[in-house]
């Protein structure tokens, strides 16, 4: 059964402002630390998709956060959502301590979409609740860990 679903667009030029006036503390407080070491290697070989990654990021983590319908309060912070992907690309959301323990608890899990181009980044959300026995059985994939801590459709 769907939970919620949320949608965001965010002006890539308005993040791209943010980095230049506050730099790696911009993004390390939008981006988890998986995704800040990702973005700090992409940013130092090509500034601009650098720039399109902390946007995306942002944008998902906005829509994740309508989707379960707090918005950015507690138990949603930045960095406790995590946007990462799968081997095969696919994005995919992770989540961490307290808001991993508020979803699994509804049995609650996402499917992320994202896109960007030059001026704007968009994601889509959809948190589908299931009962929470079934929530505790792995999700379907190879890598039991990921499974464990990712929340996408079993």
């Amino acid at each position: 059964m769907i939970f919620g679903i949320g949608t965001d667009i965010c002006d890539v030029r308005r993040i791209r402002a943010s980095l230049d006036r506050h730099g790696e503390r911009f993004a390390a407080k939008v981006l988890a630390p998986g995704e800040l070491a990702t973005w700090k290697v992409r940013s130092s070989r090509w500034p601009e998709r650098g720039v399109r990654y902390v946007a995306t990021r942002f944008s998902a983590k906005e829509a994740f956060s309508k989707a379960i319908g707090l918005g950015m309060r507690m138990p949603m912070t930045w960095r406790s959502c995590e946007i990462s992907k799968l081997p095969s690309g696919a994005p995919v959301v992770v989540l961490h301590g307290a808001l991993k323990q508020w979803c699994e608890v509804r049995g609650l899990h996402a499917q992320i979409s994202l896109s960007d181009e030059t001026d704007y980044a968009i994601s889509f959300c959809v948190v589908e609740s299931r009962p929470v026995a079934q929530a505790a059985l792995p999700a379907r994939g190879d890598d039991a860990a990921e499974s464990a801590s990712a929340l996408r459709p079993s």
